[in-house]
């Protein structure tokens, strides 16, 4: 008798032993899941225990200020996150069979560049088409927004990935070329397609060395074994622009910045650079709400209309 009551004990509470779980493996802290569960940090660790004790197995282990999952506790993991995401949403399930898009949250992470050039519009779309959704965006770097992901801080993120950790699933929607930029009265402005020797002399403007377009212009100048030389470093998109035009130096940089209103001279690099893509990322087994499937389906559609009317590059004032 008692050894049944203990096994309905466990059953009783194991959604919220799988919960707690989940919540520490995704934040990596004991702390940051009783934060986010508003329980205490012993009750947490209390419940991680008895899914321990019930299971035989160590699901955690100590790295530092942070605990990471052990082989059994990833498949644990990998097994329970679904069955706790579809708990917790199954509110958002039934409205999505109701197909009921009048209230509720909708998180978005992404970056200064798809703030400002790509989610404008789509926001808009959206807000008009469901005013009952509240919108939040979150500005943050890639490596951030991964985190928010990870920790499900966000419904999904926008932006650009080149490498996709296993995690994560990415679907690009948008391709934007890769230019140079220089004011209008460069001698670089004169050449239709400049080669990668005619610009070495040149001063650079950058983003900052940490993110990936600096590196990208470092390894296709080594790889044609050229030198090169940052006269600037300056974060945003935008402000480069704005030192390219007082003729501070040239850039390198995604089309995706360009508008008609640029007072700048564009030149294709597409001989050196690939395209960059831009799109949706999520967690792999991240319960979508109706809201997030819905926006994710509004931006493929913009994506294939702007595909369809080809990739041509914004013409600057000149």
């Amino acid at each position: 008798m008692a050894t049944r009551s203990r096994r309905f004990y466990y059953k009783q509470n194991r959604l919220k032993q799988l919960r707690a779980f989940c919540h520490a493996a995704q934040s990596q802290s004991i702390s940051k899941a009783a934060e986010r569960l508003f329980l205490s940090q012993p009750s947490v660790s209390l419940q991680v225990r008895a899914l321990e004790q019930e299971l035989d197995i160590t699901l955690f282990e100590r790295k530092g200020p942070r605990i990471a999952l052990t082989p059994e506790g990833q498949v644990l993991y990998e097994l329970a996150l679904p069955l706790v995401d579809g708990i917790d949403h199954l509110p958002d399930a039934f409205a999505e069979r109701r197909g009921d898009l009048d209230s509720g949250e909708l998180n978005i992470a992404a970056g200064e560049s798809t703030i400002l050039y790509i989610l404008p519009e789509l926001m808009a779309d959206f807000a008009r088409q469901h005013p009952g959704i509240r919108l939040r965006l979150h500005n943050v770097t890639g490596r951030d927004g991964l985190a928010q992901l990870r920790a499900d801080e966000v419904d999904f993120a926008v932006g650009s990935m080149l490498e996709v950790p296993d995690d994560i699933s990415y679907e690009p929607i948008y391709d934007y070329d890769t230019v140079l930029i220089t004011p209008r009265d460069h001698p670089l402005a004169e050449k239709p397609e400049p080669d990668l020797e005619d610009i070495s002399p040149h001063g650079l403007i950058l983003p900052p060395r940490h993110l990936s377009t600096w590196g990208l212009v470092d390894l296709v100048f080594r790889q044609h074994n050229l030198d090169y030389k940052v006269t600037l470093e300056a974060g945003g998109w935008e402000v480069i622009k704005k030192y390219v035009e007082q003729g501070l130096g040239v850039s390198i940089v995604s089309a995706i910045c360009l508008t008609v209103n640029d007072r700048l001279s564009v030149r294709p690099l597409g001989r050196y650079f690939p395209s960059r893509s831009y799109g949706v990322v999520l967690r792999r087994g991240k319960f979508l709400s109706p809201a997030a499937k819905r926006f994710i389906d509004l931006m493929g559609a913009r994506g294939a209309e702007r595909a369809q009317a080809g990739p041509g590059v914004p013409q600057p004032v000149v």
